[in-house]
């Protein structure tokens, strides 16, 4: 058997098995009950910050997924911490909504970044809202962010390291166990890994460095999608080409359950995912990509959803590619 047929044939027992072993997730409504989100609670139990890494934040139903699961982890995991990568809720007084009713949680999001101003978002903040005027004295926070902008010149690198002293000072500061709503790109367990676009670069992320601080505290959960909104099926060596050929239209894996050795030579094997950053080109869609790892290096667990819709734009604002 030469090389590519072999890696062929462990491709194919992968999609296999995951499509006979993958737990299926049965709705994109965030108000649906919890059970078959449950597997993925227990993968995940014990971990003080369960990381939710989407390819894309512009997809409706990635971020239906993050919500559900922010659900279940704070009725059912006493997590007590959303943090929101990429804009400071405490500047917009989005904290002070969830808190206290005060504002106009649409309002104070048009003041935000673009890929905060969907209607996804807003369904979030205003479930964070309810909750806590069901329960006051046991209330959900949003994580306030560092107020100190980058310095000029600041490398990716430097960025990423300053998104997981958000997160570790957070903790330090409140013990709450917090879910991490953010990209794909930043939460993987980068050690290091390489981005693609606009020019490679390669250093640690913040997962790897969240990885460094928390150890098996550090949850990484990565979203995928196999293609729709604008995005077209992924190249066949991607990671999503393989994922998204399991005969389940979405699902959630649980990468450290045992595995036969083949199918474990795959998720082992070095990949390539798809990133959608603030510099996407569905033209060029290959040569947005995240490397310099493997699937379980990156992730504990994976879900992956096969087609995919926009998000609702806010206020009828143009949807556009929005910052990974």
């Amino acid at each position: 058997m030469n090389r590519t047929s072999g890696a062929t044939a462990t491709t194919e027992a992968a999609v296999d098995w995951l499509t006979r072993h993958a737990d299926p997730i049965n709705s994109f409504d965030t108000r649906a009950e919890s059970d078959d989100l449950r597997p993925l609670a227990e993968a995940v139990a014990g971990a003080e910050i369960v990381a939710l890494g989407v390819g894309s934040r512009a997809t409706h139903e990635l971020s239906a997924v993050q919500h559900r699961i922010l659900r279940l982890l704070v009725e059912e995991q006493g997590f007590r911490s959303l943090l929101l990568e990429g804009d400071d809720p405490v500047r917009l007084g989005l904290d002070a909504y969830v808190l206290t009713g005060a504002g106009d949680p649409e309002a104070l999001l048009s003041e935000a970044r673009s890929f905060w101003r969907t209607g996804e978002i807003l369904g979030v903040l205003r479930w964070m809202r309810a909750h806590n005027e069901r329960d006051p004295h046991d209330p959900v926070h949003l994580a306030a962010l560092s107020s100190q902008a980058p310095p000029p010149g600041a490398g990716l690198a430097e960025i990423e390291r300053r998104l997981a002293d958000d997160a570790i000072r957070w903790h330090e500061n409140t013990r709450h166990k917090t879910v991490y709503w953010g990209g794909l790109v930043h939460t993987a367990v980068g050690d290091p890994r390489t981005v693609s676009s606009p020019e490679p670069e390669t250093h640690r992320n913040a997962g790897g460095h969240l990885r460094e601080h928390f150890g098996d505290g550090y949850a990484s959960i990565g979203l995928t999608f196999h293609h729709g909104a604008d995005h077209p099926v992924p190249p066949a060596g991607f990671s999503e080409a393989a994922l998204g050929a399991a005969d389940l239209p979405a699902y959630f894996l649980d990468l450290r359950a045992p595995r036969p050795a083949d199918v474990d030579a795959w998720f082992g094997a070095p990949a390539t995912t798809r990133v959608v950053g603030p510099f996407y080109d569905a033209r060029e869609d290959a040569d947005h990509h995240l490397s310099g790892g493997s699937l379980t290096e990156w992730f504990d667990a994976v879900v992956h959803v096969r087609e995919v819709t926009p998000a609702r734009p806010l206020h009828g604002r143009p949807g556009r590619r929005v910052q990974t």
